[in-house]
């Protein structure tokens, strides 16, 4: 009993019906007259205070007014972050990249890597060309034109054509071979005896990648080529080619001769590299 008289006085209380005026403070004019009870406030107040929250989380969430909040980041330091984020992941790859080419170059010219099976095929063979349509014509006049070229520029870039060539690796030097390809000596390479200032010529199209001086060898140009294949000519008495530099086959990029502290009279020391290793520069060019 006690009980149900409490709900019955709370109701009443809740339900109980009043008038709120608002007047005129001069004239005492009514201007607005609400009937209100106490569930009327309650319910009124609450619901104001759910869509006050409502609408304050949505802009901090979806405008950028939480930007003056302090704790939140802004959209342009997000999209700063970002952009550095990827940049920095960039330039990470790029230096990875240059320190695996550091180390290959580093390998060439101090000769410490093992001997691996090459096959030739995949650098010596020149692309096939269909020549069956074609028709060449060479006049008596021409034919002794080139042969005179050949004999006096002693810096020509090309030599003769022949009708057929069954390597694509043109030979640097022409000479005598002194100390050939020998892996058990640790000499991976060919040092071919040539007249002091003859034109040492590049192997194949390619980039040069170090053109420097160094005590043991001398004056050393290394050329990237495709294919993954490297070739070095150590010992020159100077060098016609700069690092970054593109190069033809046939092209001069050094004076032969007789230059660092191993060297024992002119001649050049060539290299050549596939992947990595070594292999026997005879296998591919005809230095005789």
């Amino acid at each position: 009993m006690a009980k149900t008289k409490e709900r019955k006085k709370l109701k009443k209380r809740l339900l109980h019906k009043y008038r709120l005026l608002i007047l005129n403070e001069d004239t005492f004019e009514e201007r607005v007259s609400l009937k209100l009870t106490r569930l009327n406030v309650f319910i009124l107040v609450g619901f104001s205070a759910i869509i006050l929250i409502a609408l304050t989380t949505i802009l901090i969430a979806y405008t950028p007014l939480r930007e003056y909040i302090p704790g939140y980041s802004s959209v342009r330091l997000k999209r700063q972050a970002t952009a550095l984020m990827f940049e920095t992941d960039s330039l990470k790859r790029q230096l990875d990249i240059n320190q695996q080419y550091l180390a290959s170059i580093k390998r060439v010219l101090t000769g410490d890597v093992a001997e691996v099976n090459f096959n030739k095929d995949s650098i010596a063979l020149t692309e096939p060309r269909d020549t069956a349509g074609l028709e060449f014509r060479v006049s008596k006049e021409d034919s002794i034109l080139r042969e005179q070229v050949a004999n006096e520029d002693r810096y020509n870039l090309f030599d003769p054509a022949s009708p057929t060539v069954s390597f694509s690796l043109f030979p640097p030097v022409k000479g005598n071979i002194t100390e050939g390809y020998d892996v058990d000596e640790r000499h991976y390479a060919v040092d071919v005896v040539v007249p002091k200032n003859e034109p040492v010529k590049a192997v194949a199209d390619g980039t040069v990648i170090f053109s420097e001086w160094t005590a043991d060898t001398g004056y050393v140009l290394i050329i990237e080529h495709g294919n993954n294949l490297i070739s070095v000519y150590k010992h020159n008495a100077s060098l016609t080619q700069s690092q970054g530099d593109l190069v033809k086959a046939g092209e001069v990029v050094a004076i032969a001769g007789s230059t660092g502290e191993l060297s024992t009279g002119p001649h050049l020391h060539f290299e050549l590299w596939n992947n990595g290793y070594p292999v026997d520069p005879t296998n591919y060019i005809a230095f005789e």
